[in-house]
């Protein structure tokens, strides 16, 4: 039970966050109520400052913590987080380079201006096409994923006359503690290789005089706090980067991202500073135990910059109280968007936050699950907080840290449209990506006559 179910948990909400003199919540100065009059709910919100000062804190942090072993850190930041020109732009202006993970993904980066040289590419499954784009586009690094692709890569590589450096993607066998399906380096799963079977892909790669090999690439999973995973994960890679160095150099070691973030007062992450030198000290230390020179670093965090800075706002339209089979309580809260916006509960049980945006109120708390319009009964926002108990239809509910992996996942099902993102700087707003109408939806419907009959 909260002290006071109005408050804003400064961990979990953009530091811009406050309440007006009416009780109302503010986003870098700009009110709810102005937003959804301008621009409807739902609606993903997004502070501009707020995710720039997380993207010019995580590159110092990794930037010094480097450069206190006298090697260099690169930065990348993991598009498939948030993705949009506005967004690559302001990482790009504070020093990141730029993750993608799909053609789709390199594309927007693209049509943001980010310099193709900063980009690294990733993905399982790249198909021929999208391979030659990236050579094409001069794309910095590519991220091996298979033998078959070393060659469709090394085969590009050589119609576009260049020589394209590759990082080989490895399964640490590190199982980070977090949800299954964002635990990434265990053996059995669809990415990268195994320990055993990288020596083999970096001899493939050598052997194209169109591809060079500039290292390791491993990345552990994502939302992990603190630092132990990533240093049992370099401390593996580093034996793997000290053999494969022998048969040539190797002067780059990129050790992903995944840093987690707090959706609730439970969740106590690790500060950045502590581990960027948690784990590039961790990295110094294998290096001197096997006496050969640390390589440079590279990270790919991508919620640890957005994540925070991003809060959904909805409308209730229904309350009840629901009896439960102890004899307690529960007030359903129903708004009008959910899993369409935000399927992450759905599909990882993740927890959040709920508040009342539009008022503050002196009602006792209540136990409460805040759920979506959708017909299925996972359709779950936040499955359990305390709001004021007279939380009504009409009110304005915001669910903060939202910035990383709702608009990324966001769908269309039940026909409800996508949600409109505005960015919110300096007391004004501004869509940075459109939100879908009904129109749209019925465009891509070729049974839709232009006189609306099937």
């Amino acid at each position: 039970m909260p002290d006071d179910a109005n408050a804003l948990d400064p961990r979990i909400w953009p530091a811009s966050a406050t309440r007006d003199a009416q009780g109302a919540l503010t986003i870098a100065g700009v009110g709810v109520r102005e937003l959804q009059e301008t621009y409807g709910t739902p609606l993903y919100v997004l502070d501009e400052d707020e995710v720039r000062a997380h993207a010019r804190r995580i590159v110092a942090a990794f930037g010094a913590a480097a450069a206190a072993h006298g090697v260099r850190a690169r930065v990348y930041y993991a598009g498939k987080a948030f993705l949009s020109t506005a967004v690559v732009r302001w990482v790009t202006d504070e020093g990141m380079a730029v993750d993608v993970c799909t053609g789709g993904e390199l594309e927007v980066a693209l049509a943001a201006g980010a310099d193709p040289s900063r980009l690294g590419f990733h993905g399982n499954n790249k198909s021929v096409d999208e391979l030659d784009r990236a050579v094409a586009a001069g794309v910095g690094t590519v991220i091996v994923d298979s033998l078959v692709e070393i060659e469709r890569l090394a085969d590009a590589a050589a119609r576009h006359g260049v020589v394209q450096s590759v990082l080989i993607r490895v399964n640490s066998g590190v199982h980070a503690e977090t949800h299954d399906f964002l635990a990434t380096a265990h053996e059995d799963q669809k990415f990268g290789f195994a320990m055993v079977d990288a020596p083999d892909a970096a001899a493939r790669i050598r052997a194209r005089s169109s591809l060079r090999l500039s290292g390791l690439h491993c990345h552990i999973g994502s939302q992990i706090f603190g630092v132990a995973g990533f240093a049992e994960s370099a401390a593996r890679l580093v034996d793997l980067h000290a053999r494969l160095r022998e048969d040539g150099d190797l002067p780059l070691l990129n050790l992903g991202g995944g840093f987690g973030i707090a959706y609730t007062a439970a969740d106590d992450p690790a500060d950045i500073a502590s581990l960027s030198t948690g784990i590039v000290d961790a990295v110094a230390t294998e290096c001197a135990a096997r006496g050969i020179p640390m390589p440079d670093l590279a990270f790919e965090p991508g919620r640890a910059v957005v994540g925070q800075a991003g809060v959904t706002l909805y409308e209730v339209g229904t309350t009840k109280s629901v009896t439960l089979a102890d004899g307690g309580h529960r007030l359903y809260v129903s708004v009008d968007g959910g899993m369409s916006d935000n399927p992450r509960p759905a599909l990882y049980g993740a927890q959040y936050t709920a508040r009342i945006a539009s008022r503050v109120s002196d009602a006792d708390p209540a136990l409460v699950r805040v759920v979506g319009k959708h017909c299925e009964s996972g359709d779950i926002v936040v499955d359990s907080d305390h709001l004021p108990g007279d939380v009504a239809p009409g009110d304005l509910v915001a669910v903060p840290a939202t910035g990383a992996y709702c608009f990324s996942l966001a769908s269309s099902y039940n026909a409800v449209p996508r949600p409109p993102v505005v960015a919110v700087r300096g007391g004004r707003a501004r869509v940075i990506v459109r939100g879908e109408t009904i129109a749209d939806l019925l465009n891509r419907d070729v049974g839709v006559t232009s006189e609306g009959n099937a």
